[in-house]
């Protein structure tokens, strides 16, 4: 290994898993404090261990979580040579079989950490070695210009397929920064805390920020199974390039299962999946609700590992709560289980917090935020999610809602315009006499201007109608529905016209709602407590696998699929319940114990975010609720925006964000 600054070291500080960077800056002693800044505002991410590589052209700091080779998997890890160098955040699950495949070609380990495989596998395949590895990763890796120099020649950036974890860059100037959250780019003192006017649009429009933008100007993440190439000598050059798509979205041949029929070939897949998600040195939760896809984890899990741990959110609004099936459930397959009882009067205690805790703003992700901190208050560091079974397995009501908008879009299309303009009231009208105002706007949306199958999607994905999105924005600086997130839904679109029937909802699903609002919050939130979520319906086998088998396999059911590979696992009672989605009683509560804070919220709107969403436009919206002319999720979605900005985007507050986290960081030596 070359003689360059570099440093490991447990940390008794109390914080999980994270990387950060910055590429394009010459001298070490000025790229240390930058870096150095960025790992203490992922202090959170990373109780057990840090590790800092200075290098002339690139400095990289990490993290760590413990979770494999509690004592030999500190980073950065090199190969032999002292060439390469790696800061990983993520599992990889086969890095047991990678590790037997690297040393028959001649490599040499030093520690049992799946780390270590991915720098070989580095070596081995290049770029491609992204493709070998199995589980939810994001890394870098820096290449020496020689074992002696001490000087980068460039470092290797990539995002596991689904995005599970996430990587974000800036490039700014000669220098390009990274890191595993926005707040660590803003915490290195060279990115403008700016917001993004298309990126407000995108928010507004689906409750969260698309791929591949932030709320933050010129802060961009690395979008799920890209990588990007970055030189030290011309960082802005990088440019991130796919290596998965539908067209390699296939299951590879095992000779094990090929022959099976699809329920049985999906049982093997899933009892495999859920094994290597089981591997850790440390004890092992799942989130349990009263669901099939939790349940479904529950009983394959308890096969494998004994003493598993369960926990459930339970409500005194009993019509929400799922507890008493959960607990039920975890009787069942005797695992060690634990409720959570969250009130109104609870969530508004905490709620400054779990806002504190978005790294980026969402709608979503609360209740993860409750049931992260229940399972670190047990004590445990991992935690399995039931994430991905409902986009892959057609679990939603967007895989009914989108192909009933395009089919009324199919029929407007034979109506004259004059016509539809004339009869989309009475659509409305209709809709809304069934209490479905904000549905009735999306359907006048299609009737009016009919939507490919595609565009059907995001509009029942969106949280208000083409027609109320525009009149929010009527006026507002910079904010239009162009910008790089819409880019990515036309990728996105393109790449799923290649897969059919449901496949193709399922591609779209992943792709946006997955990635921008389900994952990206359960990082956050899990990762606030120091906890590692991990998702066994998302391992890419899996997932290859359901959007390539026939159509016919569905049955046209929801979860049809997955019921059928597990019907002798799953409790008669979880598979006969209508669909619940885990939310909160927002609607009650808004109303009730968190009227007041939200009421004061929107009195005192941002004045960062003023020019982009006028208080104005925010406080009708806030008005509509409260005369019941659209659900809870529309105000609750821009609460959360109007805080977020407060707490990261303007100066007094950011400030003193940053301050308490640097003061946390160990001295140079």
């Amino acid at each position: 290994m070359p003689n360059l600054a570099a440093e490991t070291g447990k940390i008794g500080t109390k914080t999980v898993c994270g990387i950060c960077g910055v590429i394009g800056i010459e001298s070490t002693e000025a790229s240390e404090p930058i870096v150095r800044r960025m790992m203490a505002a992922i202090e959170h991410r990373g109780p057990d261990d840090q590790g800092l590589l200075l290098a002339r052209g690139a400095a990289l700091g990490m993290r760590r979580l413990s979770i494999i080779d509690l004592p030999g998997g500190g980073q950065p890890i090199w190969n032999e040579a002292g060439t390469c160098a790696v800061v990983f955040n993520g599992e990889i699950y086969n890095f047991a079989d990678l590790r037997r495949e690297l040393e028959l070609l001649g490599h040499r380990f030093r520690s049992h950490s799946d780390t270590e495989v991915i720098v070989h596998s580095y070596e081995a395949w290049g770029a491609d070695c992204a493709l070998h590895f199995r589980g939810m990763f994001a890394f870098a890796i820096v290449e020496l210009a020689s074992e002696t120099s001490g000087e980068a020649a460039r470092v290797f950036l990539a995002r596991d397929r689904l995005g599970i974890k996430p990587l974000y860059y800036a490039v700014l100037g000669d220098k390009l920064f990274f890191a595993s959250e926005v707040r660590a780019l803003l915490a290195s003192g060279y990115i403008a805390r700016t917001i993004s006017p298309t990126a407000v649009a995108s928010y507004v429009s689906f409750g969260s920020v698309g791929e591949p933008q932030t709320l933050v100007e010129g802060v961009q993440s690395l979008p799920p199974g890209h990588w990007a190439m970055v030189s030290a000598s011309d960082p802005a050059a990088a440019q991130p390039q796919p290596y998965w798509d539908p067209r390699t979205a296939r299951a590879k041949s095992n000779p094990k299962v090929e022959n099976l029929a699809p329920p049985k070939r999906l049982r093997a897949l899933l009892e495999d999946s859920v094994q290597k998600h089981l591997i850790a040195d440390v004890p092992i939760g799942v989130f349990l609700s009263s669901g099939i896809d939790s349940t479904a984890l529950t009983a394959l899990a308890s096969q494998h590992r004994e003493g598993l741990h369960t926990f459930t959110l339970a409500f005194p609004e009993l019509e929400f709560s799922e507890a008493a099936i959960a607990r039920r459930t975890a009787e069942r397959f005797k695992t060690d289980h634990l409720e959570l009882l969250i009130s109104g009067e609870e969530m508004l205690e905490r709620l400054p917090e779990a806002i504190g805790a978005f790294d980026q703003p969402s709608m979503d992700g609360i209740n993860t935020y409750f049931v992260s901190w229940a399972a670190r208050q047990a004590g445990l560091k991992v935690a399995l999610s039931g994430l991905g079974s409902d986009e892959i397995f057609g679990g939603y009501s967007t895989f009914q809602s989108a192909p009933r908008l395009a089919r009324i879009s199919k029929l407007a299309e034979m109506i004259p315009l004059s016509l539809r303009r004339v009869t989309a009231p009475i659509l409305r009208f209709l809709a809304g006499r069934l209490k479905q105002a904000d549905a009735s706007r999306k359907l006048a949306d299609a009737w009016v201007d009919p939507v490919s199958l595609s565009d059907s999607y995001f509009l029942s994905r969106a949280l208000f109608s083409q027609a109320r999105t525009r009149a929010l924005f009527a006026g507002a600086e910079g904010v239009t529905q162009d910008g790089a997130w819409r880019s990515w839904v036309k990728q996105v679109t393109k790449e799923a016209q290649r897969l059919d029937g449901s496949a193709l909802i399922s591609w779209l699903e992943l792709r946006s709602y997955m990635v921008n609002t389900l994952l990206r919050d359960t990082d956050a939130m899990s990762m606030h407590h120091s906890l590692e979520v991990r998702v066994p319906f998302l391992d890419h086998p899996v997932v290859e696998y359901a959007l390539g088998v026939d159509e016919a396999a569905r049955h046209g059911r929801p979860k049809a699929l997955l019921l059928a590979a597990l019907s002798d696992l799953l409790p008669e009672e979880v598979v006969r319940q209508p669909k619940r989605t885990f939310t909160l009683p927002w609607e009650e509560w808004l109303r009730g114990p968190l009227f007041g804070r939200v009421r004061t919220a929107f009195a005192e709107w941002s004045p960062r975010l003023e020019p982009h969403l006028p208080a104005a436009v925010a406080r009708g919206v806030w008005s509509d609720f409260l005369a019941r002319r659209t659900s809870w999720s529309r105000p609750w979605a821009l609460y959360v925006l109007n805080e977020w900005v407060k707490q990261n985007l303007e100066t007094s507050n950011a400030t003193a964000r940053d301050a308490r986290a640097q003061s946390t960081i160990p001295a140079v030596t």
